[in-house]
C-alpha cells in the first residue's frame, strides 16, 4: 500500500524538492502552498495533489488536512516545512513583522499538528517532521533575534510534544538545516530598519556582507537535507534531531565545547 506524505510550503526551495523526491519514491504527496494557481511543475506528477494552504489560517489548515485525508485515506507523515525570516534590530521591528514571524514559523506548525492529531490517533500512529534550523539550537548572527525565537520555540514545542504523543504511537522528528543552494531565503527576508537612527548600521552592513559571501560554493547541497528527511520518513534513521550541513555542525561543535559566555563573545567578535 502506498504511503502518503503531507508537506507545507512546497511552492519553491526545499519544500518543492522534498515533494518531488517523495513522488519519485512512489509515495502519494499532498503538496500545499499559498498560491497553487501559480504552480506548474508539481502538477505534472500523477501522485502529487496540490492544496491551497496558508499555515497561519486555521480554517485553511483544517480544510487542507480534511481534503488530503479524504483523497488518500491515510496520511503517514506530515512535514512542517513552511517558514520565513524576519531580521533587523528588534527595536525597529514592525508589530506585524513580529507577529508574522511567530505565526508562520511556530504557530503554523502548531496549526498543522493540531489538524492531524485526530487522524493519527484514529489510525494508531504517524510522524511529524518539523523543519527547523541550526539557529533553533544556537545563535550565529546579530539582528536575527525574531527568527531565532521562532525556531527555538519550534524546538521546544517538538520536544515537549514527544512525551504526550509517544504513548499514542505518534513520532516527532526535527531537521536542523542551514543555508542551501537554490533556496530563496535571503530574498524572502523581512527587514526592520529606521532611516533616522544609524546605531545598528555597522552590524547590518556586516550581516549583509556575511550573507552575500555565502554563495553557492559555501552553501549546502539541498539534496543532503532531502536525504535526511527521507531517512526519517522511511525510518532508516530514528534520530530525534538531525543537524544537516557543515555550517550547522561546526557551530554546534563550538557551542557544545565552550561555556555559553565564551560562545556568545566569539560570535559577537565575528561582527565587531
Amino acid at each position: 500500500m502506498k504511503k502518503t506524505v503531507f508537506i507545507t510550503g512546497t511552492s519553491s526551495g526545499l519544500g518543492k524538492l522534498t515533494a518531488i523526491r517523495f513522488a519519485e519514491l512512489g509515495w502519494n504527496v499532498a503538496a500545499t502552498m499559498r498560491t497553487p494557481e501559480k504552480e506548474t511543475e508539481l502538477s505534472n506528477y500523477d501522485n502529487i495533489q496540490i492544496y491551497k494552504l496558508d499555515v497561519t489560517k486555521v480554517d485553511q489548515v483544517q480544510s487542507a488536512a480534511e481534503k488530503a485525508i479524504a483523497e488518500f485515506g491515510t496520511i503517514d507523515v506530515v512535514i512542517n516545512n513552511a517558514g520565513m525570516g524576519a531580521y533587523g534590530p528588534l527595536e525597529f521591528a514592525e508589530e506585524d513583522a513580529i507577529d508574522w514571524q511567530f505565526a508562520v514559523n511556530t504557530r503554523g506548525p502548531i496549526n498543522v499538528i493540531r489538524a492531524f492529531l485526530p487522524h493519527f490517533r484514529t489510525v494508531g500512529g504517524g510522524m511529524f517532521i518539523n523543519i527547523s534550523s541550526f539557529m533553533g539550537l544556537t545563535t550565529a548572527v546579530p539582528l536575527g533575534s525574531l527568527y531565532n525565537m521562532s525556531k527555538f520555540a519550534l524546538e521546544g514545542l517538538t520536544e515537549g510534544l514527544y512525551y504526550e504523543l509517544k504513548p499514542l504511537g505518534i513520532d516527532l522528528r526535527l531537521i536542523e538545516q542551514g543555508g542551501s543552494k537554490g533556496t530563496n531565503f535571503k530574498e524572502g527576508i523581512v527587514w526592520s530598519k529606521n532611516a533616522n537612527i544609524n546605531v545598528y548600521d555597522g552590524l547590518m552592513e556586516k550581516l549583509l556582507q556575511a550573507m552575500n559571501a555565502r554563495d553557492d560554493d559555501t552553501l549546502d547541497d539541498p539534496k543532503i537535507i532531502v536525504d535526511a528527511i527521507e531517512d526519517l520518513a522511511t525510518r532508516r534513521s530514528n534520530q530525534f534531531r538531525t543537524v544537516v550541513g557543515k555550517a550547522g555542525n561546526d557551530l554546534m561543535k563550538l557551542r557544545n565545547s565552550v561555556p555559553i559566555e565564551q560562545y556568545l563573545e566569539t560570535i559577537a567578535d565575528n561582527f565587531s
